[in-house]
């Protein structure tokens, strides 16, 4: 079992590299410092946002400001971090739905499958609609967090030991899921058994036949060698991994108004730059795994194959929205409302 960093931050354009400060130097850097927590490892697209938002933020102040960028474990658990961000402990991390929902259970809705587009591009757009980002401001500062951007990591891809093509042949399927329980309920709707299992054992997990079949962004699949152990990569388009960078509001609102303006710029000029990278590497590491194991079998999902999922998916969708309550329910109306918008043609002036 290998595990290789090759990393994405090699994909960043135009990022000053050399300004980024790596958690862990030998001397404390001078100036002000502000440490950013993500929740994976380095070479990530977590951790190319991250690298890019610290190289940024030091070119503006001139070197002023260093990023210290903690890659997961280095600061504790998802949990540890949010707990620390509340606190006032850390500046900035990264809190993605599966893992914030246990503070904020509204935000679940982005794990709800086939509500989004199965186009990343119409996502990335929706993800910068206005009226969206303040819905979840106002959820996240409710619970001491201050909400700055959210963005796609690429879409779920299934990797399985048998071919999947419907609800039935994922009968009784042992599928590694994180400990979310919408999670666990939307693949017990498809027929298969559930089974959370921490992220660092799903390699063993699926290599001791303990688990058949996993969901990860293709990025995550090819880093961790679940493609290794598995004998299919299916495309069901049901869902994209999405994060969120917060920041404690304490910290945010104490900054001078021309730094807490160059946070805002910053995460706004990233937008646009991580959906490309995460894009171009994900698609970077299919060709590798196909390079790696030309005998695995790629499966898409067509739109008839994709619609008998989408109807058990429904099921789980409606317990939610009669479980989550009237912030949950708006949560949902504003993602439906703005991929609507995001997939319209554009219109020529």
């Amino acid at each position: 079992m290998t595990r290789r960093a090759t990393g994405i931050v090699p994909l960043l354009l135009g990022a000053s590299l050399g300004l980024v400060a790596t958690a862990g130097c030998a001397e404390p850097p001078a100036g002000e410092v502000w440490r950013f927590a993500i929740e994976e490892s380095a070479g990530s697209v977590q951790d190319a946002y991250a690298q890019a938002f610290a190289a940024r933020i030091a070119e503006a102040t001139g070197g002023q400001v260093t990023v210290l960028v903690y890659p997961y474990g280095a600061l504790g658990t998802s949990d540890h971090i949010t707990e620390q961000l509340h606190n006032g402990t850390l500046e900035l991390a990264m809190s993605s739905p599966g893992h914030l929902g246990k503070l904020i259970p509204e935000v679940q809705a982005f794990l709800l499958h086939y509500l989004l587009s199965p186009d990343p591009a119409v996502n990335a757009r929706a993800l910068r609609d206005p009226d969206l980002r303040a819905h979840l401001d106002a959820l996240y500062r409710a619970k001491g967090l201050s909400f700055l951007t959210a963005f796609g990591e690429g879409e779920m891809v299934w990797t399985t030991r048998s071919p999947v093509h419907t609800p039935e042949d994922l009968q009784g399927v042992r599928f590694r899921v994180m400990t979310s329980p919408l999670l666990l309920a939307s693949y017990r709707a498809y027929g298969a058994s559930p089974t959370p299992l921490p992220y660092g054992e799903v390699y063993s997990g699926l290599q001791l036949h303990m688990i058949d079949a996993q969901v990860n962004p293709m990025f995550a699949i090819e880093e961790m060698s679940f493609y290794e152990v598995t004998d299919h990569l299916v495309f069901p388009r049901h869902a994209e991994f999405i994060t969120t960078v917060a920041a404690s509001p304490a910290w945010l609102e104490g900054l001078a108004p021309e730094r807490r303006a160059l946070v805002r710029r910053v995460v706004d000029d990233l937008q646009e730059e991580i959906d490309r990278i995460q894009r171009e590497a994900n698609a970077e590491r299919l060709e590798t795994i196909r390079s790696r194991r030309p005998e695995i079998d790629v499966i898409e999902l067509t739109a008839e194959e994709r619609a008998a999922f989408a109807a058990r998916a429904a099921e789980v969708r409606a317990e939610f929205l009669r479980e989550v309550g009237p912030d949950g329910r708006a949560l949902v109306a504003h993602i439906e409302r703005a991929v609507e918008e995001a997939g319209r043609p554009e219109v020529e002036p």
